[in-house]
């Protein structure tokens, strides 16, 4: 089973989730954040990501980049939705007699409070073997600014342009994915702004456009010659394909007005339009020799 087949399990066993104390879920599993409103109406946001030493980062990375991907990760989630990061909460499986912890964990906490979140608790284990990996877990909570909507996955609509904050591909050779900023004012620009849906790119420009697609229940159609493309990618293929790029992928209604912002929006890169009779949901994208691919295979599979 390898990770969509996962989600797609995980989102089917939890419909009908219900809370007590007056509480509603708003989104459940299957978006960037879960979304709460409390009885007295206000909106919270809730995420969790995990970083695994071989998988996300490499073992001769440097301590305070391994706790800044670990916390910008979650704090990226939050950002997809238009939210403000408040608090965080941390874990950590540590190798066997682990020499670096304490400095870990001043790091994670200091890139917390960089991000407006502050570690206000966590848990800390150890492996039996120090050759097993370093895995940490964030937590992050936040908030929606000025009683603005969450932006979903699921709002895209026929007609919608597709806009990015940032170039694609070619994350793990630039050391990106170690230093990227989390989109945090434009997705509050998006959620201010009525823009339609939005996730980051954690697994590649491919395969998370097919989930809003799928989200939805639209055919989105990119324009490869359009891609803000890195330099170090050979191809559209490989840019839309790595992941860790953690860029905000936008749908927007073409009458919104894009303002100034830095980065600035790349796009736009395609168009959302309704199912043909006999259509599926899902994204494509069209390379410059006229040629359309589908793009739910690509992409980063954890």
């Amino acid at each position: 089973m390898n990770e969509s087949q996962l989600h797609d399990h995980i989102y089917a066993r939890s419909i009908g989730l219900a809370l007590g104390g007056g509480q509603e879920i708003v989104v459940g599993p299957g978006d960037d954040c879960a979304v709460i409103r409390s009885a007295a109406g206000d909106i919270s946001l809730l995420t969790v990501d995990q970083l695994v030493e071989g998988r996300h980062f490499e073992s001769d990375t440097g301590i305070d980049l391994i706790a800044r991907k670990a916390v910008a990760r979650s704090v990226s989630d939050i950002a997809a939705m238009g939210g403000v990061p408040s608090w965080a909460l941390a874990t950590g499986v540590l190798p066997k007699d682990y020499k670096h912890a304490d400095d870990l964990f001043d790091a994670m906490s200091n890139w917390a409070k960089h991000w407006g979140c502050p570690l206000v608790g966590g848990d800390i284990a150890s492996h039996g073997s120090a050759d097993h990996p370093l895995t940490l877990t964030v937590t992050v909570g936040g908030t929606m600014k000025d009683n603005a909507s969450p932006v979903l996955r699921s709002g895209a609509m026929p007609g919608d342009h597709l806009y990015l904050t940032g170039q694609v591909g070619g994350s793990f050779e630039s050391g990106w994915h170690l230093l990227f900023e989390p989109r945090l004012d434009a997705g509050q620009w998006a959620s201010a702004n009525g823009v339609h849906a939005m996730m980051d790119l954690s697994d590649g420009l491919g395969r998370d456009a097919d989930r809003i697609a799928k989200s939805s229940g639209v055919i989105i159609e990119i324009d490869a010659a359009k891609l803000p493309i890195n330099h170090r990618c050979k191809d559209w293929r490989q840019a839309v394909s790595e992941g860790e790029d953690y860029e905000l992928l936008m749908c927007v209604d073409p009458k919104t007005q894009i303002p100034e912002m830095e980065p600035p929006l790349q796009g736009s890169i395609g168009k959302c339009r309704s199912c043909d009779p006999g259509e599926t949901p899902g994204a494509y994208i069209t390379d410059p020799h006229g040629q359309r691919h589908a793009l739910a295979d690509l992409g980063w599979d954890h």
